[in-house]
């Protein structure tokens, strides 16, 4: 007695398609570790000569996306979307800055910033960019990189006086009164709002220097130098 088989279609090797994985912010950091130690390493052609730090940041920005899209499924953001990884599970915006000068801007949303932190996560890559005449090649040494947790965003000096002030009993007319000598930009009404929020939802303690301007100046410096293990930070590569 025969059995009939059904035979089962065997598809070449080039129509089977990989599904990539959803990135992680585990894998994010992962990653953002292979690719320090990969560029620390590889003469780039295209940056010799190159002393406009913004220049630098976008080529390394989109080098690093593509790296992450070669090997996961991501949402990657546009200057519309104001961030450049804004999924909801990863909701991180890249920096990449020179170790002599740790900065960038970014855009104002609102006052509350500077004390409750950004909104999004950070992932800042800090180099150190040497120039060889004889190759006509850059080589940047990726000296710090670090992914900050929204929580910590905000402005160390302004959130250290703040918890400080809330231990010494201020109310909301004193912390009214130092968020105006700090010339947080927002009017009396906003400031008298974030002080009643101050008091219900004391801010963590951020770990940026956070500079009033038409955009966010954020400087990076402690976080470079940073040694501590403090909770909502990531030290990636640190050679400082």
């Amino acid at each position: 007695m025969c059995v009939n088989e059904t035979k089962k279609e065997i598809l070449p090797q080039e129509h089977i398609v990989m599904t990539k994985q959803k990135l992680t912010i585990n894998n994010l950091i992962t990653l953002a570790k292979q690719f320090c130690e990969q560029e620390s390493k590889t003469p780039n052609k295209e940056l010799f000569g190159v002393t406009d730090g913004k220049a630098v940041g976008t080529h390394i920005e989109h080098k690093f996306k593509d790296f992450l899209l070669s090997k996961y499924d991501l949402q990657v953001g546009s200057s519309a979307s104001g961030i450049d990884l804004p999924s909801v599970e990863i909701n991180t915006d890249i920096k990449v800055t020179s170790i002599k000068q740790p900065q960038s801007s970014c855009p104002f949303k609102n006052a509350q910033q500077k004390i409750f932190g950004l909104g999004y996560n950070l992932l800042v890559f800090v180099y150190d960019k040497q120039d060889d005449a004889k190759t006509k090649t850059a080589l940047l040494d990726f000296v710090s990189c670090s992914f900050i947790e929204e929580e910590r965003t905000a402005d160390f000096q302004t959130t250290t006086a703040l918890l400080q002030m809330i231990e010494n009993n201020a109310n909301v007319e004193d912390i009214f009164a130092y968020l105006n000598d700090r010339n947080i930009p927002a009017d009396e009404t906003t400031l008298i709002n974030m002080a009643e929020q101050i008091l219900k939802n004391p801010p963590k303690i951020g770990y940026l220097t956070i500079s009033n301007a038409l955009q966010w100046r954020l400087q990076y410096g402690r976080i470079v130098m940073l040694k501590d293990k403090i909770s909502g930070i990531t030290k990636i590569i640190d050679k400082c």
